[in-house]
């Protein structure tokens, strides 16, 4: 017999989804001269039917498999040679393939607008390569009214969000490179349809806390054919700096403590015959975690680079 349980699914927000994807994005070393803008269109399929309640991995019961599908629009236009602004626009649509007896439907809208200042701080030949440092700081905020408190289905934890990440990159003169980032994250608050709730005690209000936490991605990659294509494997994290764990028999909810750990592969090409053309494919499965699903992503995508 099937129980009656439903459960997190990991939402990300703006600056970790864009971690899996390879275009123009606030975590890589790529920057764009003054008056270039890459647009990129991403299409990301995400799945799972085990999630992490605390520690404990559990299989989805009721809801079975939930998915996840977002378009992904985003555009970035070089300000300076230095500075890079990066804005993208996410819509989901989520659904399961049980949904309870259709007592559980899914959701679709816009997610949050997120906005990206992208700065090099440093580029210079280093041994047999090239050493760049790189910061980015990051803003997202909701674009619609949508439900956060609504687990697995929400298009997103529905709070504002700031960022502030380094990046360091070395790249040896043959192509075969490697990158390291870390970030904070700060978040603000979300507002829930009922005036209770529990969250290591209870409180009397619609409005939750929805905790800071710290991103952390390891890349090793390089250029192939002639810098036509790029191949590269990674690994991200997510710790949450408070919050809850998913008690058993009850709904997850923004507060709650996520951490997960994520592989990943990514391949882009440029065509020769198609200048500013680029396309690109990527597979993503989180291997460990707390309070978040066991998902994996596969995503496919076109960018285009052009000059103002």
């Amino acid at each position: 017999m099937k129980s009656n349980k439903y459960i997190l699914f990991g939402i990300s927000a703006f600056v970790i989804g864009l971690t899996q994807v390879a275009a123009q994005t606030p975590t890589d070393a790529f920057m764009m001269k003054q008056r270039e803008s890459c647009v990129a269109l991403i299409y990301d399929m995400s799945s799972f039917d085990h999630y992490w309640e605390g520690d404990l991995l559990r299989v989805n019961q009721t809801i079975e498999t939930v998915t996840r599908n977002t378009v992904l629009p985003m555009i970035a236009i070089g300000l300076h040679d230095k500075v890079n602004l990066i804005v993208a626009t996410p819509y989901v649509k989520t659904k399961s393939s049980e949904p309870n007896g259709g007592k559980f439907a899914g959701a679709k809208g816009f997610q949050d607008i997120g906005i990206s200042l992208k700065g090099e701080l440093m580029n210079k030949q280093l041994g047999p390569g090239k050493l760049a440092l790189l910061t980015t700081v990051s803003f997202s905020t909701p674009m619609s009214n949508y439900l956060s408190d609504y687990m697995p289905y929400s298009l997103g934890f529905g709070a504002p969000e700031f960022g502030a990440r380094g990046i360091v990159h070395y790249q040896l003169d043959k192509g075969i490179y490697a990158r390291v980032t870390g970030a904070h994250l700060w978040r603000g608050q979300t507002e829930a349809e009922r005036d209770y709730y529990y969250n290591n005690g209870s409180y009397y209000t619609a409005l939750m806390d929805v905790p800071d936490a710290w991103n952390y991605q390891a890349v090793v990659g390089s250029w192939l054919w002639n810098y036509t294509l790029k191949v590269e494997c990674n690994y991200q994290g997510l710790m949450s700096t408070s919050g809850d764990d998913i008690r058993k028999y009850n709904a997850a909810q923004p507060t709650n403590k996520v951490e997960f750990g994520q592989v990943g592969l990514i391949a882009q090409y440029y065509p020769k015959a198609a200048k500013g053309l680029g396309a690109l494919v990527y597979y993503s499965q989180r291997v460990s975690g707390k309070n978040t699903a066991k998902s994996n992503n596969l995503g496919v995508g076109l960018t285009y680079q052009f000059k103002i």
